[in-house]
C-alpha cells in the first residue's frame, strides 16, 4: 500500500523565463514552491510506521533529525521540502519520474539546509535547465514549512557562438530539432536557441583545441586534464574480467582521453577504442593514428566481436562510445530522453556475456579552459528471467547514464548526431 502524509498544500510556480545572466552575475530563482505539513499528523504517522520511516527519508535525514524532542518538528520540514520541490516539476511528478525519495535534506558547516538529488531529479533538473534548487525551512508548534527556489543554469554563448550559429549554421536544423526533442517541454524557445549557440561556442573551442594540442609537451598536456575516479578503473582491472567504459562524444573527447592517460602510463596498451570509420577518411585516419600513437588500441566497431571478448578476456578495458544511432539488427529501439532510440544491444550482451563490468565515463571542459576526465562506479547489471527484457533494460540503463552526463554540461555533447533518426521530426525552432 502506497504511504501517504496529509498535508495542508499552498504553492506557487512561475513559469520559466529566459536568464540572461553571466558569469559574474548570480542568476535569480525562476520558479518557487510552498509546501506545509501539519506536525500532529506526522506523529501518528512516525507512531504508525516507526520501523519504515526510511521509505520516506534517507539515512542521512533520519540520522539528523536525532531523538530528541525536536525530531518530528525536523522530519516534518524535511518532508515540507521534499513536497515543494516535486512542485516545482509537476509533469515529472505526475508521471511518477520522481517522488520524494529523489530528494533529501542536508545541512552545510553552517547549519543551512542543502538539498541533495538522486540521479533521477538531476536529470528533471536538467532538462529544465535548472542548476541548484534553494531551500528554506521553519517550524511551528503546529506545523512545518518548506520553501523551495529553482535557480536557472546559466546559458551564455561566446560571441563566436553566436556568429556561427547565424552565418555559419553547419547542421542547425539537426541540433535544433535534437534540442527541442529534448527541451521543449520543459523550457521556452529562446532557452533552446541560446543552448544552441552555447553549443556552436563549444565546437569553436573544441577546433582550437584540437590544433593547440599536437604542439603542446607532455607536462602540459598532464596539466590541462584532470582524471576523476581513476581508482574505479583500476579495481576493474584487478577484478581481472576486464571493463566497459560506456561514454559518448563528451567535451574535448579526444584531447581528454589522450591527455589523461598520460596521468596513468601504466595502462598504455590496455584500454582500447571501439570505432567506425568516419568521413572524410584523412580525419578518421588522423584520429586513429592519435590514439595510436598516445598508447590506446583501436578495435573496428563491425564484425569485431571475437576481438572485443578477446580483449576483455586479456584484462583490458574496452572504451565503447553509446551515443549514436543504432539501425537494426545491431540496434534496438530503447527510451533516450522520453523517446525512442536506435541503441546499441551488443554492449548488453557483452557485459551480461562476460561479466566484464560497465563503467560511465564523461568529460568537460572547465571554465578556465582545462578539462576533467571522471570515471563513475561500475552500473550494477540487471538481471531478468527474459533475455529479450534483460538486454533491453540494461540497455535503458546506459541511456540513463548518458543522459546524466549531457545534462550536466548540455552545451558539450554532441548534438549533431541524428540520435532519433526514422522518429518523427519535432517542431522547428527558426
Amino acid at each position: 500500500m502506497a504511504l501517504q502524509v496529509p498535508t495542508q498544500r499552498y504553492s506557487y510556480v512561475a513559469s520559466p523565463k529566459v536568464t540572461q545572466a553571466t558569469a559574474h552575475a548570480e542568476p535569480l530563482p525562476d520558479g518557487c514552491a510552498v509546501d506545509t505539513v501539519d506536525i500532529a499528523r506526522v506523529v501518528r504517522l512516525v507512531e504508525a510506521m516507526p520501523g519504515e520511516l526510511d521509505k520516506l527519508f534517507s539515512a542521512q535525514e533520519l540520522s539528523d533529525a536525532g531523538e530528541g524532542a525536536g525530531r518530528i518538528a525536523s522530519l516534518a520540514a524535511r518532508f515540507a521540502a521534499k513536497e515543494a520541490c516535486l512542485k516545482l516539476f509537476p509533469r515529472e511528478t505526475a508521471l511518477n519520474t520522481i517522488t520524494a525519495m529523489d530528494f533529501s535534506v542536508v545541512r552545510d558547516a553552517y547549519g543551512a539546509p542543502q538539498v541533495v538529488v538522486s540521479e533521477a531529479a538531476e536529470i528533471v533538473m536538467g532538462r529544465h535547465l535548472v542548476g541548484e534548487i534553494k531551500l528554506s525551512l521553519t517550524h511551528t508548534p503546529l506545523s512545518a514549512t518548506a520553501v523551495a527556489l529553482r535557480v536557472p543554469k546559466v546559458i551564455e554563448p561566446s560571441r563566436g557562438g553566436r556568429f556561427l550559429y547565424r552565418w555559419l549554421p553547419y547542421r542547425r536544423e539537426v541540433i535544433l530539432e535534437n534540442l527541442t526533442r529534448v527541451y521543449a517541454e520543459q523550457v521556452s524557445r529562446q532557452q533552446i536557441i541560446l543552448l544552441a549557440q552555447a553549443h556552436y561556442s563549444h565546437l569553436l573551442s573544441l577546433l582550437k583545441e584540437l590544433l593547440q594540442f599536437r604542439f603542446l609537451s607532455v607536462q602540459q598536456k598532464k596539466d590541462i586534464v584532470r582524471v576523476e575516479g581513476a581508482p574505479l578503473l583500476m579495481a576493474a582491472y584487478a577484478a581481472g574480467k576486464g571493463a566497459l567504459i560506456l561514454t559518448g562524444h563528451f567535451g574535448n573527447f579526444e584531447v581528454s582521453t589522450v591527455a589523461g592517460v598520460e596521468h596513468f602510463p601504466e595502462i598504455k596498451g590496455h584500454i582500447h577504442f571501439l570505432r567506425r570509420p568516419i568521413k572524410p577518411k584523412w580525419l578518421s585516419d588522423l584520429l586513429t593514428n592519435r590514439f595510436k600513437k598516445a598508447g590506446f588500441g583501436v578495435v573496428g566497431r563491425r564484425g569485431s566481436l571475437e576481438e572485443i571478448v578477446e580483449t576483455l578476456e586479456r584484462g583490458d578495458a574496452i572504451v565503447f562510445p553509446f551515443d549514436q544511432y543504432a539501425r537494426r539488427p545491431e540496434g534496438i529501439e530503447v527510451e533516450f530522453f522520453g523517446y525512442a532510440a536506435g541503441t546499441y544491444k551488443s554492449m548488453a550482451l557483452i557485459a551480461l556475456a562476460t561479466g566484464a563490468p560497465v563503467l560511465p565515463a564523461a568529460s568537460w571542459r572547465e571554465p578556465d579552459g582545462t578539462h576533467v576526465l571522471r570515471f563513475l562506479p561500475p552500473l550494477t547489471p540487471i538481471v531478468d528471467d527474459d533475455v529479450g527484457s534483460e538486454i533491453k533494460r540494461n540497455t535503458r540503463a546506459f541511456n540513463q547514464a548518458l543522459e546524466l552526463a549531457i545534462v550536466r554540461h548540455p552545451e558539450q555533447w554532441w548534438w549533431m548526431h541524428r540520435r532519433w533518426k526514422n522518429q518523427s521530426a519535432v517542431k522547428q525552432l527558426s
